[in-house]
Order: C-alpha cells, then sequence, then structure tokens
C-alpha cells in the first residue's frame, strides 16, 4: 500500500499549546481522526491571528480549504497537552499550504503532521483569487 509522505517545512514560525478534550477520543479511546482536523483548524485560526488575519478576513478576503492530509505518528490521550507548530509554504498564484506538527509537549513525541492547502476565496464573487502581496509578505511566501 502507497504512503502519503509530507515533507515539512525546516521551521515553524509560530506554535500554539492545545489540549485533547476528552470529547476529542474516539471509540479507540485515543484523539480520533476527525478531531485532530478540528484541532489542527484551531491551530491555524490561532496562527492567522497572530498576523492580524482570520479566515474571513485576509486583506478583505477569505480563505477556503481545497485539501487536507493528516499523517498519525503516535497517540494522545485526554489531558495530553500538544505543541501545535505551524507554518505556511509553497505560495502560488491561487494559494499556499499551511503546514502543522503537533507534538506531545511532555513526551516529545510527535502526534501527527498535517498540511492544509488553501485558497483566498473573493465570497461576494465566489470565485477564489490570488493571495494579497501583503499576506504572502506577512507569511513568509
Amino acid at each position: 500500500m502507497t504512503r502519503i509522505k509530507l515533507e515539512l517545512p525546516e521551521t515553524f514560525p509560530f506554535s500554539t499549546e492545545l489540549t485533547v478534550r476528552i470529547t476529542d477520543l474516539n471509540y479507540g479511546g485515543h484523539l480520533g481522526n476527525a478531531d485532530t482536523l478540528v484541532l489542527i483548524h484551531e491551530a491555524r485560526v490561532r496562527f492567522l491571528k497572530s498576523y492580524g488575519y482570520s479566515e474571513i478576513d485576509i486583506e478583505g478576503y477569505g480563505t477556503i480549504m481545497l485539501d487536507a492530509v493528516i499523517q498519525f505518528k503516535a497517540q494522545a490521550f485526554a489531558s495530553d497537552v500538544l505543541i501545535a507548530e505551524v507554518a505556511a509554504a509553497d505560495f502560488s498564484r491561487l494559494g499556499c499550504d499551511i503546514y502543522y506538527r503537533l507534538t506531545n509537549k511532555e513526551t516529545g513525541v510527535v502526534v501527527a503532521v498535517a498540511k492544509t492547502g488553501i485558497s483566498v476565496f473573493d465570497y461576494e464573487n465566489q470565485k477564489r483569487i490570488s493571495p494579497p502581496e501583503a499576506f504572502v509578505k506577512k507569511l513568509g511566501g
């Protein structure tokens, strides 16, 4: 079976702590796959906020997710504190990739790595647009 392989950026300019909630657990008793996506969503919101943006205000435009990839490396359990590192890279004419690394704060074990492809979206005209130059410069494109 072919596995997806993510190549992470060398540096992550942003990090935040996220605590695994009891509601994030699946029937196996560990962090569920859908809830991992919720955690990286929270990390992305905090990342954008650190630059003065939100998912609905990137220089006056919103964002839309194009794809998501998660590689699970280890289990996480209720009350585990995860360090969520975030970086933007691979800027193109119609978007960029946001990379994530979730690491257990206590053990140092990487729980998951992920990537979401996002595009800047003009919701008024219902179309993708090029990322504004100021956005690209701020996030390191």
